[in-house]
Order: C-alpha cells, then sequence, then structure tokens
C-alpha cells in the first residue's frame, strides 16, 4: 500500500490485472456479446415467420369462409389463384376432393410463399394447409 510520500509501506504491494487477465475477460465478454446478438437475430426471423404464417391462415381461412358463406358447392379438381396479404405475396392452392357421401365434397386449400423464389412457375415455400368439408346447399 502506498503512503501518501508514494512509498510502499509494509510487505502488501499494489497489484492490478496482468494483460492475460483482461485479454481473457474480453475473450468472455465478446463470445457472450455474439451469443447475444445472435439469440436477437433469431428471434427476428422467428417473428417474420410468424407474422407469414399468420397472414397465409387468413388468406387460406378467407377462400373457406368464402365457400361456406356463399353457399357454393365447388367443381371437382385444382385450382391456383393470388392470394396476397399487404405486402406478402401468397399464392394459394385449392383442391377438391370427393367424399364417400355424393353430398360432400373436401375442400383443401395450401398457401404458399412466393417471395422465397421469386420464380412464377415455382411452387414457393409451403406455409400453410387448411381443410374443411363443405356441404351441398342445393
Amino acid at each position: 500500500m502506498r503512503g501518501l510520500t508514494g512509498k510502499v509501506s509494509g510487505n502488501i504491494a499494489c497489484q492490478g490485472f496482468t494483460l492475460l487477465e483482461v485479454l481473457v475477460a474480453l475473450v468472455i465478454v465478446g463470445t457472450a456479446l455474439g451469443a447475444s446478438l445472435r439469440a436477437i437475430g433469431s428471434l427476428t426471423q422467428n417473428s417474420s415467420d410468424l407474422r407469414a404464417s399468420m397472414m397465409a391462415t387468413w388468406s387460406a381461412e378467407n377462400r373457406l369462409a368464402q365457400i361456406r358463406l356463399g353457399r357454393e358447392w365447388p367443381p371437382l379438381g385444382q385450382r391456383r389463384f393470388e392470394c396476397a396479404q399487404g405486402e406478402l405475396q401468397l399464392t394459394c392452392e385449392e383442391n377438391v376432393f370427393a367424399t364417400p357421401n355424393p353430398f360432400f365434397r373436401r375442400v383443401e386449400v395450401i398457401v404458399f410463399d412466393m417471395q422465397s423464389t421469386g420464380d412464377a412457375q415455382s411452387t414457393g415455400r409451403r406455409i400453410i394447409k387448411l381443410a374443411q368439408v363443405v356441404p351441398n346447399a342445393q
């Protein structure tokens, strides 16, 4: 310990951190900050995926509600149509199947994300698939 005069008193010497200890501490802090940045990036990606999934669900539910409320009897087969939500470019694929009961049909709506491919001929990444049984209202 130093007194007011700056001389070392007793057997106790001043000690500080060595360069090696400082470097080890910096590596530990850097690793922790890198891990936190990676976690934040992962949360951001999950947030955008959740948003796309929610909007795709809305598109599929809108089409199924349109069939139900319009009392449509959709023709058997498959058709594709654009079903964008906001700035998210989505494509819906509607598949209509016969059921063992001739008074009902099974309708499946599959929603694809077209922004992931950018190709109009490609199907893109499938986000959601919803199905519903439709009665013949006539």
